[in-house]
C-alpha cells in the first residue's frame, strides 16, 4: 500500500526502488511515506517545465576480459549476465562501449591491421573479436527489448602506424592519417557484416596517455582536431557512415582546452558530435564548471561519461558492506603529485558512483557508461595484470556469479531514465542529500537521490500541487517514479 504525507495539497502516488548499506538491492519498498509534518523535511520541488539535456543512455562496456568469462561459465549463469544488464527485468543498458583493437582488458595484445605496411588495409580482420565480444554483443541484442547504443575506441593504431612502432605510447605518423580513417570505415563495415550497428566511436582512449603502462596513442588537442576535420570526418562521410565522433574522451580536469579546439570554430566543428569524459581524475570531484564549459561551448553537442570503474583494487566477493565502506584507493592514493593528492582520499564505491553519476546528470552529461560488465575474483583477467572492480564479479571455476552493490546502483539510473528522457530542473533544500530527476518520453519522472550520511533523512516531493513525504534511510539510493 502506497502511503502519503497528510498536508493540504493532494498526495503524490509513486512507487520507490532502493539500494541501501542495510541490504535492500533496487527493492520495491512498500511502507516508504512518512507522516512528519514538520519544518525539518527536505523540501524536493520537481519544476518538469524547466528541461535540460536530453538523455543518450547508460550502461557499460563489452571488453574482451569480460566476454571470455562469459565464454567459461554455464550457459544459465552467462544467460543470468546478459539478462541483468539488458533484459526487461535487469538494468535495460542502453549505452554501451567497446574497444577496438586490444587495450589493457584483452587477454592479449592484437590489432585488426596486422600487416605492416598495409595502407589501404586489404588484411583488414576482426577475427580476434569472434569467439568473444561478438557474441556477447549478439546475446545482449537478443533479450534487450529497447535495442543499446555502441561507442568503438581506439586505445592504438597498430605498432607499424606510430612513430614509435610500439603499443604504448608515440603518435600516429601522418602518412598513415588516412589509413587510420579508414580503419574506422572498415571497422563499421565488418560490425555491419555481423549484424551489429556501431552507433559512435570516441576518436582516442586516453589521448594524454596512461603514464606507459598499456595500449595507448597520443594527441594534442589540436592534432585530434585536425585528424577529426580533415581525415576521420571526411573519410567516414565519403563512405556513407553516420557514426557519431567524439573527442577528447580522458579526465575531466584537461576538459576546457580539448573543447576548445574542437568548437573553435564552424570548420572544426563539423565532424564532431561531441565529446566523451573519465572520471579519474578524482574520487569524489565531479568538476562541475568543467562539465558546464563544455556544455556552453558546445550546447548541442554529446557529452558522454565514456569510462569509469573501481580501479586499483581487488574485488571483494559476496562482501556487499565494503561496497558502501570508505576503504578504496584509486591510483592516485599512490601515484598523484603532491598537488593533487587531495583529489584522491579513500571512498566508498557506492558512493563514487551515486556521486558522480547525479553530479554528471545535474551538470549536462547525457550519458555515462562503467568499465568492464563482469570480472573475476582476481579483477581480471587481463594481459598487463591491471586489476579493477566490475558491477559483477564471477568466479568461472565455481560458475558462481556476485552481483555487487554497484550492479544496483547503476541499475537505479539505467532502468528508470530512458533514452529521449529529459533532466528536469528541481529546488532542493538539502545540500548534503543529492538529488537529479528526468522525465522519461512516456511522461513518467524518474527521481534519483542519494543519501550518503549515516543518518535517516525525510523528503517532501512536490509537483504541481500534489505532494508526499518520503523516508530514505542513511547510506542509501533511492529511485523514486511518478507515474504519467
Amino acid at each position: 500500500m502506497i502511503l502519503s504525507c497528510q498536508t493540504k495539497q493532494d498526495k503524490l502516488i509513486v512507487e520507490v526502488y532502493e539500494t541501501s548499506a542495510s541490504g535492500n538491492s533496487l527493492t520495491k519498498l512498500e511502507n516508504f511515506s512518512s507522516d512528519k509534518n514538520d519544518e525539518n523535511l527536505i523540501q524536493v520541488k520537481l519544476l518538469p517545465a524547466q528541461k535540460r539535456q536530453t538523455i543518450t543512455g547508460f550502461g557499460g562496456s563489452f571488453t574482451e576480459s569480460s566476454a571470455s568469462l562469459l565464454n567459461q561459465l554455464s550457459k544459465e549463469k552467462r544467460d543470468f549476465i546478459i539478462e541483468a544488464y539488458f533484459g526487461e527485468t535487469g538494468a535495460k543498458y542502453s549505452l554501451t562501449r567497446t574497444h577496438m583493437n586490444s587495450c589493457d582488458f584483452s587477454i592479449s595484445q592484437y590489432s585488426y591491421a596486422p600487416v605492416e605496411g598495409d595502407k589501404e588495409l586489404k588484411h583488414f580482420t576482426i577475427e580476434e573479436d569472434k569467439d568473444d565480444i561478438i557474441p556477447m554483443i549478439k546475446d545482449a541484442m537478443k533479450v534487450s527489448k529497447d535495442g543499446f547504443k555502441i561507442l568503438s575506441s581506439p586505445w592504438t593504431a597498430s605498432p607499424w602506424m606510430k612513430d614509435n612502432k610500439k603499443w604504448v605510447g608515440g603518435k600516429l605518423l601522418p602518412e598513415y592519417y588516412d589509413t587510420w580513417a579508414l580503419f574506422f570505415s572498415k571497422y563499421i563495415d565488418a560490425y555491419k557484416a555481423e549484424g551489429i550497428d556501431i552507433w559512435g566511436f570516441t576518436v582516442e582512449n586516453e589521448p594524454l596517455g596512461n603514464g606507459n603502462n598499456w595500449e595507448s596513442m597520443h594527441y594534442s588537442p589540436d592534432e585530434m582536431t585536425n585528424f577529426v576535420q580533415n581525415h576521420l570526418g571526411p573519410k567516414l562521410e565519403a563512405d556513407g557512415h553516420k557514426a557519431k565522433i567524439l573527442g577528447y574522451d580522458q579526465n575531466r580536469e584537461h576538459l576546457n582546452e580539448w573543447v576548445d579546439s574542437q568548437f573553435k570554430n564552424e570548420a572544426t566543428s563539423k565532424y564532431f558530435d561531441g565529446t566523451a569524459i573519465h572520471w579519474y581524475a578524482s574520487t569524489y570531484e565531479v568538476f562541475p564548471k568543467e562539465l558546464q564549459y563544455a556544455h556552453n561551448k558546445a550546447p548541442n553537442k554529446y557529452l558522454i561519461q565514456s569510462e569509469a570503474c573501481v580501479d586499483s583494487e581487488i574485488p571483494k566477493w559476496q562482501d556487499d558492506a565494503w561496497y558502501w565502506r570508505k576503504e578504496a584507493t584509486d591510483w592516485g592514493w599512490d601515484w598523484a603529485p603532491e598537488k593533487d593528492k587531495h583529489l584522491h582520499p579513500k571512498y566508498a564505491p557506492v558512493n563514487r558512483y551515486a556521486r558522480d553519476i547525479i553530479g554528471c546528470l545535474n551538470n549536462y552529461v547525457d550519458g555515462w557508461i562503467d568499465w568492464n560488465m563482469v570480472l573475476d575474483t582476481k579483477g581480471g583477467p587481463n594481459w598487463f595484470e591491471n586489476w579493477c572492480v566490475a558491477p559483477v564479479i564471477v568466479d568461472p571455476a565455481k560458475d558462481e556469479v556476485y552481483l555487487t552493490p554497484l550492479y544496483y546502483t547503476l541499475s537505479h539510473f539505467s532502468k528508470f531514465i530512458r533514452p529521449e528522457a529529459k533532466v528536469i530542473g528541481l529546488e532542493n533544500s538539502d545540500n548534503e542529500l543529492m538529488v537529479t530527476a528526468a522525465q522519461n518520453p512516456d511522461g513518467t519522472i524518474a527521481i534519483v537521490a542519494f543519501n550518503e550520511g549515516t543518518k535517516a533523512k525525510t523528503l517532501n516531493l512536490v509537483l504541481n500541487e500534489k505532494n508526499i513525504a518520503i523516508s530514505i534511510q542513511g547510506q542509501a539510493i533511492q529511485t523514486i517514479v511518478v507515474p504519467n
